[in-house]
């Protein structure tokens, strides 16, 4: 069961902050959708069913519109995968379906884990349709909520202590962008700067394995996706996996928001080798 003595609730950090900072609250329907996937997320029969639908449908489609395009790398720098333990996955972030395929991927090669991966609030959590959609396309694997205003910053402090005990419970794999937000630049071996977000939840949960890859060939579009991918017409995709990162004495420095950017830095420095070395893949492809 979630560790509830530490965990920040939503309710405690909206309230709170609502009342001495004038935040705008969580929305009733924020509260419903946020508080019915936390639900799925306690040990028991619709845990046990989710994680066998991610291991099973969730990741046979996204392979299947990918397969004529993926191409994967590094696999075998990855450990045997423990089951009581937790996995932290760190990708650069160019397309919205950027963990889709890595975790799809991972799930094909054994991962037994229940995957999230945090999502912007918009439309998953404030919309009556989020949930069909999260349910649908990752059987509620886009959890929890990172909240885009500033005002609402407080939130995502709550979002992210959630993933790290999560973690600590062990049975979970979480997908985070170290950059915080998509990279739009041309140039997809240019990184933006490292956000401390990964770096909290790494160091708040110091036993979870923390496995970058470099992503690069996804677009956008959805529909455009999946068609080129049925057709073997689009951009060539390339997952490179690295080993675990090691973050030596890092790991357990004081916990602040220095550790927490130096952390994630240090994650966006081994995804940026793993750049350079699918950008050698790409031009002998």
């Amino acid at each position: 069961m979630l560790d509830r003595r530490r965990l920040i609730s939503y309710r405690a950090v909206d309230d709170a902050t609502h009342a001495h900072f004038h935040l705008p609250p969580l929305t009733p329907l924020e509260r419903a959708q946020i508080g019915f996937v936390r639900s799925t997320l306690r040990p028991g029969r619709l845990d046990r069913t989710i994680r066998v639908l991610q291991r099973s449908v969730g990741q046979w489609w996204i392979r299947a519109v990918t397969a004529s395009l993926r191409h994967v790398h590094g696999l075998e720098r990855l450990p045997p995968w423990d089951p009581g333990g937790s996995v932290i996955c760190v990708a650069n972030h160019r397309s919205f379906f950027d963990l889709y395929v890595t975790c799809a991927e991972l799930v094909a090669h054994g991962l037994p884990h229940r995957i999230l991966f945090p999502v912007r609030s918009t439309f998953f959590y404030d919309n009556p349709l989020g949930p069909i959609v999260n349910g649908a396309m990752s059987f509620f694997a886009m959890y929890p909520p990172i909240f885009r205003e500033r005002r609402r910053a407080a939130l995502n402090l709550a979002s992210l202590d959630e993933l790290a005990a999560l973690l600590r419970r062990g049975g979970f794999f979480v997908g985070m962008h170290p950059e915080g937000t998509r990279n739009r630049g041309d140039d997809p071996y240019s990184l933006l700067p490292a956000q401390g977000g990964v770096g909290r939840v790494i160091r708040k949960a110091p036993d979870a394995l923390v496995v970058p890859v470099f992503v690069n060939g996804l677009g956008n579009d959805f529909v455009a996706q999946v068609k080129s991918g049925l057709r073997g017409t689009g951009e060539t995709i390339h997952l490179v996996f690295g080993a675990p990162i090691d973050f030596g004495a890092l790991r357990g420095a004081p916990e602040s928001p220095r550790t927490y950017k130096a952390l994630s830095e240090v994650c966006l420095q081994q995804i940026a080798k793993l750049g350079e070395e699918e950008r050698r893949i790409r031009s002998g492809h």
